[in-house]
């Protein structure tokens, strides 16, 4: 039985299912992750905006949506993809399914699809594009369908906020100011927890204006797409180079990177998911990490920048930290606030305390 809609990549090949969701068609870029839970969090999560996301676990939505656990306001991706969908939650905590959610934000959804030839798919020949449509459309329509949709650069700029907004937490030690370019909740929940007030910019904010707030650290968050599509914030903080701690995750990593003069490229499927092994360099210790990212930092390009690397993926030896002493600037290609997720990492938010308490 092949259902009633259908996802076709650029490469001619199909995979059937049954829609749910909103019933709409969509192009989008196809990408897998591959963690156990925390399917609401990926869902809220900015940095899938615009990506059609694969879930590799065959079951999704048994415990449902919990109001509690959004990562942000707003659902992020343009489709999910996932073999077997639950639309009858168990979970005290639940107030409506996966199916409803997607159908409240209009976001079409695939279920019975043969997750596991589509991901190897990716894996193999790398990320490409693809519509989820009806099943009678079409092969070479969709394929023509995804080839003249245009390829969007304003991703951050869309989900990131619209104005400056404040996130203050019982006595304070220091006050951060958090450059949002599609920032996860648990990100500012962290912060809180280690003592910091913090203010959330949106992501075209001058190095002026962040300076005119005082700030004890400036945070450069997560977020959508290719780093080099927001060269507002590579200029903010090149300008502030050295005049403040800086602490960059996932998007803010590459970014942080780019004003240091470093170069970012794109992978060939990414890394998505909560079991990435990461070795800390300086100590040997392995950290268990979960990442959500496309492109990465080409390591010989850091070479006369002032960078080092602090950490490396031990799957593909992709640079998963870096550094610079001097200047009291660091990040990380992965998500030590991860939600749920390893809490291997945690302690990278302390070390930023400790950066502003010795600056």
């Amino acid at each position: 039985m092949q259902g009633n809609r259908k996802l076709i990549l650029e490469d001619g090949s199909e995979y059937y299912g049954t829609g749910f969701g909103a019933a709409k068609d969509t192009v989008c870029e196809v990408v897998f992750n591959t963690s156990m839970a925390g399917y609401q969090e990926i869902l809220s999560d900015p940095s899938y905006t615009d990506q059609g996301v694969v879930m590799s676990y065959p079951l999704i939505g048994n415990y449902g949506v919990a109001d509690e656990d959004y990562e942000s306001r707003i659902l992020a991706p343009s489709a999910l993809i996932v073999r077997d969908i639950n639309d009858m939650p168990s979970n005290f905590r639940s107030t409506e399914s996966v199916p409803e959610l997607l159908e409240e934000h209009d976001i079409p959804g695939i279920t019975g699809v043969d997750t596991r030839r589509l991901i190897r798919n990716i894996r193999d020949y790398g990320t490409r594009r693809g519509l989820l449509t009806d099943a009678d459309t079409p092969t070479e329509e969709g394929v023509a369908r995804i080839l003249a949709s245009p390829v969007p650069h304003d991703a951050v700029a869309r989900c990131s906020s619209k104005k400056k907004w404040y996130s203050r937490t019982s006595n304070p030690r220091f006050h951060v100011v958090a450059i949002d370019c599609g920032m996860k909740m648990n990100i500012v929940r962290m912060l809180n927890k280690n003592r910091c007030n913090v203010t959330i910019v949106p992501y075209d904010t001058t190095a002026e204006e962040i300076r005119a707030l005082h700030p004890d650290g400036v945070f450069v968050s997560n977020g959508p797409g290719d780093p080099t599509d927001v060269p507002e914030v590579i200029t903010t903080l090149r300008e502030l180079r050295g005049t403040v701690p800086m602490f960059g995750i996932c998007l803010g990593h590459q970014l942080l990177a780019l004003a240091y003069g470093a170069k970012t490229y794109k992978l060939k499927f990414g890394h998505r998911g909560g079991n990435h092994p990461v070795l800390v360099t300086a100590t040997g210790k392995i950290e268990i990490t979960s990442q959500n990212h496309s492109y990465a930092v080409d390591e010989q390009s850091l070479e006369g920048t002032g960078l080092i690397v602090t950490r490396r993926n031990l799957l593909d030896g992709t640079v998963e930290g870096i550094a610079c002493e001097a200047e009291k600037a660091f990040s990380v290609q992965y998500h030590p606030e991860s939600a749920p997720g390893p809490c291997d990492s945690t302690q990278l938010f302390e070390d930023f305390t400790d950066l502003m308490e010795r600056a």
